[in-house]
């Protein structure tokens, strides 16, 4: 009994806290660079769940620090963003959501892969989306399989097999 007195009196004394920490971020709490940045959601910022409020203000602070450059490569990709369909958007949150749940080791080498494919010729691309694309189910099937067995390696067995790809 003096067990479950004092695990209640502790959670009516944690429940004052949980509402703080689910109130979010006040608008006057923004420095004023937030709020410029922000300013499209001004007033509509105090219907905004804690959680989208604080990533929010985490963005602004980010985006304050990116070049001229960045922000202008920010923004293209924003408007990109925009007029894709509803479905493809999805996946693509979906694929990001995947792609975090990854060890940092993978997302590194992802990136790799990336900048990799990104620094062929266009043609050298074209040739590698031509190519899957006009595998069957199957072949594309025992790819990934083939693709997953390769991230199960070591990082030496992989090594090794890039070497042999090379010659």
């Amino acid at each position: 009994m003096n067990r479950l007195f004092k695990t209640g009196a502790m959670l009516l004394l944690l429940l004052p806290m949980s509402s703080a920490w689910a109130e979010g971020v006040d608008w006057q709490e923004l420095t004023e660079k937030q709020q410029q940045v922000l300013n499209k959601f001004e007033r509509l910022w105090s219907d905004l769940p804690a959680d989208r409020q604080e990533k929010l203000q985490r963005g602004a602070d980010r985006w304050q620090d990116l070049t001229p450059e960045q922000k202008q490569q920010a923004r293209t990709r924003f408007k990109k963003w925009r007029v894709l369909p509803p479905e493809q958007r999805e996946r693509l949150r979906q694929r990001f959501e995947k792609f975090q749940e990854l060890s940092p080791e993978e997302r590194q080498e992802i990136r790799k892969r990336f900048q990799w494919f990104k620094n062929l010729p266009e043609e050298r691309k074209q040739e590698i989306r031509e190519r899957w694309q006009n595998m069957s189910p199957e072949q594309k099937q025992r790819w990934r399989q083939r693709r997953e067995q390769f991230r199960q390696m070591t990082p030496q067995q992989r090594q090794e097999i890039r070497r042999r790809f090379q010659r």
